[in-house]
């Protein structure tokens, strides 16, 4: 009588161009919100861990900024470094492209997995936006022949359609080890970090086009306060004119995004949070490795 399954237990890296959905796959891989999500691309700055744990399998998923090959800022060249960093260290990984689109963001994400020597899985996303579903094999059939992947798994991360099916078939490939993380163990984010992406998701959706990518959020204090949990936060910006901008007009768009931000913690942690944003300007931060540093995104 053969013996159970061996374990398998690794890291699985999900690379790919900005705005392919990396961030909104994450989440629905892990069942909760870790990566914040919005229409813009480069949304996501840092590396994000979230773990998943099967009846044979742990599987540490990274989600990683967009790879893409203009760099002009720091921060830009920080993002890329901090993908570039996630996927060397993976057991494998797993390219997410969109249906029925192949960019040249694709070409250099699939570029960069090739120098790495890493094994591939490709997750093509969004096929739910496909019409007629037809058109999908043609697809499949052309992203097949330009590498060796592993597998081909068409998934909606929005829908979370097929999500188990890449679950299963990323853990079919991680080496035979033990867990690499306890139990319940879900990321490994603490909380002042997950509510300052919170913020600054919040801060993307309503600000829009208006401050593209001179924002960052500091979490400076959480303190236990009347049964709830304080927070003080600090929305940076990198110019004198923008803060009045995030302020908006007798300081109401600072307080949509404050209540939005609220809300949202409230669901996330379970608990009551009171939220006291301020904004400061740090001239050029995005610009500043040292900024970069210090507001954690490097």
């Amino acid at each position: 009588m053969s013996g159970a399954p061996p374990f398998r237990s690794g890291f699985a890296a999900l690379v790919g161009r900005p705005n392919v959905g990396k961030s909104t796959l994450l989440n629905a891989l892990v069942g909760e919100k870790l990566s914040i999500v919005t229409p813009r691309p480069q949304t996501t700055r840092h590396r994000i861990l979230g773990i998943v744990n099967l009846p044979q399998a742990q599987i540490a998923f990274v989600d990683t900024p967009g790879l893409h090959r203009e760099a002009r800022r720091a921060l830009n060249r920080a993002m890329n470094r901090t993908a570039a960093s996630a996927l060397e260290d993976a057991d494998l990984v797993v390219l997410v492209a969109e249906a029925l689109k192949w960019e040249d963001g694709d070409t250099l994400a699939l570029e960069r997995i090739v120098r790495a020597h890493r094994p591939a899985i490709l997750a093509v996303n969004k096929v739910d936006r496909v019409r007629p579903r037809e058109r999908l094999l043609a697809y499949l059939a052309t992203v097949s022949s330009r590498h060796d992947f592993l597998a081909i798994v068409p998934v909606s991360a929005l829908k979370a359609d097929n999500v188990d099916v890449l679950r299963r078939t990323i853990a079919a490939h991680l080496p035979e080890s033990q867990a690499l993380f306890t139990e319940g163990q879900v990321t490994d984010r603490g909380m002042a970090f997950r509510i300052g992406e919170m913020i600054r998701e919040k801060l993307t959706l309503e600000l829009n086009q208006e401050v593209p990518y001179g924002i960052a959020v500091e979490v400076e204090q959480l303190r236990e306060e009347d049964g709830q949990l304080v927070v003080e936060a600090a929305i940076w910006v990198d110019r004198e004119g923008q803060k009045p901008i995030v302020i908006g007009a007798r300081g109401a768009r600072l307080k949509r995004v404050g209540r939005s931000a609220r809300l949202a913690l409230n669901g996330l942690l379970g608990r009551r949070v009171h939220l006291n944003l301020w904004v400061k300007v740090r001239a050029n931060w995005a610009d500043n490795a040292r900024a970069l540093r210090e507001l954690g995104v490097e």
